[in-house]
């Protein structure tokens, strides 16, 4: 994409894509005077010019000729435009399909029979269909674009979680559980710290952290390192690393660059008196009972994600300890690895999806596109005695917002 030809490519795709949508606006606005469509497809044709012009800029200048906040939100919104207008054409496709069939039918099976004009009353379906494609896009976009309000609309989910062979000192023990701080997105300083404050307000016994703290670089961090080192808990806050932490997704000069900023955010973990499990496990201890605390580092079953996780190096010397928690930053290493090979592991604690910071949770309706590439994608799962509670995340990443599926702080409370 950042070539001249994959530039060219991509803004090719958008012309056609708008001048198959433009047929339908075209269609559903003939009944207006030429004033009013003049101005509908000039608007439109326009905007397929700025669409175009800030692809230019995006992959051809600086990263400083725009200020990042303004280059976030304008990606956002040129994206969601985009995803609006293809699943407009979904109905648009649909249309056409049936015109072709009608065509054929009237060509070679029965004469005369072309629906569009035996129909000489109410709306042809060609209508209606263009205007269901426009209205779905539309609330598509309509949807993004409130979704910009809810990216600091921190939620508490409190979750109550038994287990038979938890030992009694630690029944009761309430933990603080999130994931995916990204704070190389966050914009506004002030709401970050009342998503903060939120999570000082439950007063747990501890504080668990499960991955992704910057987009790419260490960095990104320091801004907010006053923010998140007031986290404190009675037993700790502990911590992972998640895909982003191994700022693979970031242009570095050389590999030494980039084993520095790595190097760099080990430190600030510790700077902000976090206890940052690399591979090992640690023992809480509460009233003389102990239990197993492992992390590990991002381990996924996905090809395009790492694998640095060794649980052959966490989970030895744990055996003898009744009750046990993984904090591992990818929900898909349950699947591949917890389940079949580490069945004594009690809770595992998850992020990494971010519930594609779009979906239905509602009236126990629950939806997400990302549950068709994640079977664990956010909230509890269980099988036999093992559960997993995968965290949609404290931040955002890329879409600068959240749609249904909203910034989580997890309240777990084991019973």
């Amino acid at each position: 994409m950042r070539t001249p030809l994959g530039v060219a490519i991509f803004s090719a795709v958008i012309l056609m894509l708008d001048t198959y949508v433009f047929q339908a606006i075209r269609l559903v606005s003939r009944g207006a005077s030429p004033v009013v469509r003049t101005v509908i497809y000039t608007i439109y044709w326009t905007l397929t010019l700025l669409t175009i012009i800030s692809l230019l800029l995006f992959v051809f200048a600086g990263p400083d000729f725009m200020g990042r906040q303004f280059r976030t939100y304008l990606f956002a919104t040129l994206i969601g435009l985009f995803l609006a207008k293809l699943v407009a054409v979904l109905f648009f496709i649909i249309d056409d399909l049936c015109r072709v069939i009608q065509w054929v039918a009237s060509k070679f099976f029965i004469k005369e029979t072309d629906i569009s004009r035996s129909s000489g009353e109410g709306i042809s379906r060609s209508v209606f269909l263009s205007w269901l494609g426009l209205a779905a896009g539309s609330s598509l976009f309509g949807s993004l674009l409130y979704g910009f309000s809810n990216k600091y609309n921190y939620q508490v989910k409190r979750v109550k979680l038994a287990f038979d062979n938890l030992p009694a000192a630690f029944r009761g023990l309430r933990i603080i559980h999130i994931s995916d701080i990204h704070s190389g997105s966050f914009t506004d300083k002030p709401a970050v710290l009342k998503g903060v404050q939120k999570i000082l307000d439950e007063k747990a016994d501890i504080i668990l952290f499960t991955g992704d703290l910057v987009n790419d670089r260490s960095a990104e961090m320091v801004e907010y390192m006053d923010v998140f080192n007031r986290l404190k808990a009675p037993m700790g806050v502990y911590s992972t690393l998640g895909n982003h932490d191994y700022g693979d997704y970031a242009r570095w000069p050389n590999n030494e660059a980039k084993v520095r900023n790595l190097e760099h955010l080990k430190v600030i973990h510790a700077e902000m008196g976090w206890r940052l499990l690399m591979n090992e496990h640690v023992v809480l201890e509460k009233n003389g009972a102990q239990i197993a605390l492992l992390g590990i580092e991002n381990w996924s079953a996905k090809a395009r994600f790492p694998k640095h996780g060794r649980m052959d190096l966490a989970h030895p010397g744990t055996e003898k300890y009744p009750f046990k928690i993984l904090m591992s930053h990818d929900p898909s290493h349950w699947d591949a690895e917890v389940k079949t090979k580490y069945p004594d592991i009690d809770l595992v604690l998850s992020g990494h999806t971010h519930g594609m910071q779009f979906g239905v949770e509602i009236a126990g309706i629950k939806w997400s596109p990302v549950q068709y590439m994640y079977k664990q994608w956010d909230g509890l799962y269980e099988t036999g005695k093992q559960k997993l509670y995968v965290n949609p995340g404290f931040g955002f990443i890329g879409y600068p917002g959240r749609v249904g599926i909203l910034p989580e702080i997890t309240v777990i409370e084991l019973v």
